[in-house]
């Protein structure tokens, strides 16, 4: 049983991702469930939100225009302008329902990390400022991998941050729970955009999200569920439109699982050698980049895009490994197969045949994929 005092006034964390915002409308329409709830329950709001979808990539694309090999700092400070924004329109649109909002940026809230500026680390959490601004106001809205390091410089926490953010603020303000809403409203045994057949976890440990996060699934960041592991903080993961269904529980429990996880802008890098294997995943792991070290082979495995693989690499001195293809990891219980593909577009055929053959493992299904190991 978790012990801890909480805050006199209980608070609401939620968190809504950039595919919520899909036009100015949207705002409004947040709004009115925002304006909703606090009518049901009575209780204060802290909402996380990420920027509107192609926002940030529109940004990079325009630094990238000016300056094809930006500082870090300067591009921290760019793109992290977009989910303020976001903020910002929610925010107004709050007020136009009548409720009393603000905006607290990264630099306000009160979350220090160190200065590796694209992929920072959160180092230290002050509560004062989201405590301060919640006595005055009935909603905080927090823009999503905002923070700042020990100078007050921004600093962000890497693509699809806005669940650590979440995690972090639900930590400030000792919150029990933590929403993550998205277009996905769970955890499932694949991504269900894109595989067939793919079935809502109802409940997941925080392990096997963490499991998943790891080899690519995209409804969390792993870090947000160590997080919350750390602190106890249940996180619910619903749907982003009304009535906001609520799909998965990620918390101490969970049900045996199985799962196919991929990330078709993943890479697998392969190296001469496993020193010099070890040295590149060292690497991107300073720069907090997530990998996975494969097993049988001088193999790293890069989670997720938007990653200059070859700078990061020379960045620390690391001879860049070659592009071999896509991962795609077969999670049984707490064992993981790790499966290699030429593409994208093969990562996703080769998730659909070794997904009908984890839930319909009969020859209905043709002859059993042949696949390679990693």
């Amino acid at each position: 049983m978790n012990t801890r005092t909480r805050a006199s006034a209980p608070v609401t964390v939620l968190k809504f991702g950039g595919s919520t915002f899909r036009s100015p409308a949207a705002y409004g329409d947040l709004a009115a469930g925002l304006d909703a709830r606090i009518r049901a329950e009575g209780r204060s709001l802290v909402v996380v939100v990420s920027a509107m979808q192609g926002e940030t990539e529109g940004l990079r694309e325009r630094l990238h225009a000016v300056n094809p090999h930006p500082e870090d700092p300067t591009t921290a400070g760019l793109l992290t302008t977009a989910d303020l924004l976001s903020a910002h329109l929610l925010a107004t649109a709050l007020h136009r329902t009548g409720r009393s909002a603000t905006v607290l940026a990264g630099h306000q809230v009160g979350l220090t990390t160190n200065s590796s500026f694209l992929w920072a680390r959160v180092t230290g959490t002050d509560p004062a400022p989201l405590l301060k601004a919640l006595e005055s106001h009935e909603i905080v809205v927090v823009p999503g991998g905002q923070a700042a390091d020990a100078q007050g410089r921004p600093t962000w926490l890497g693509k699809n941050s806005s669940d650590l953010s979440a995690l972090a603020v639900a930590a400030a303000v000792r919150s029990d729970t933590c929403e993550i809403h998205s277009d996905v409203d769970g955890i499932y045994t694949s991504d269900p955009h894109l595989v067939t057949g793919a079935r809502l976890l109802p409940h997941v440990s925080y392990n096997m999200a963490a499991l998943m996060s790891l080899h690519g699934a995209r409804v969390l960041h792993r870090r947000a569920v160590q997080l919350a592991l750390r602190h106890r903080i249940e996180i619910v993961l619903r749907y982003n439109r009304a009535p906001y269904t609520v799909g998965t529980r990620i918390g101490t429990g969970g049900d045996q699982m199985s799962a196919v996880v991929f990330n078709q802008r993943s890479a697998v890098l392969g190296y001469a050698d496993d020193a010099l294997a070890d040295a590149a995943h060292h690497a991107f792991h300073l720069a907090g980049i997530g990998t996975v070290r494969q097993n049988g082979g001088p193999r790293v495995a890069v989670v997720g895009g938007y990653v200059d693989l070859e700078a990061v690499q020379r960045a620390y001195g690391v001879e860049p490994g070659r592009y071999l293809g896509v991962p795609v990891a077969e999670v049984r219980g707490s064992k993981v197969t790790a499966h290699l593909a030429e593409s994208g577009e093969d990562a996703l055929h080769l998730a659909q045949r070794l997904h009908d053959w984890m839930d319909f493992p009969t020859a209905a299904h043709g002859p059993e994929p042949r696949l390679v190991g990693v």
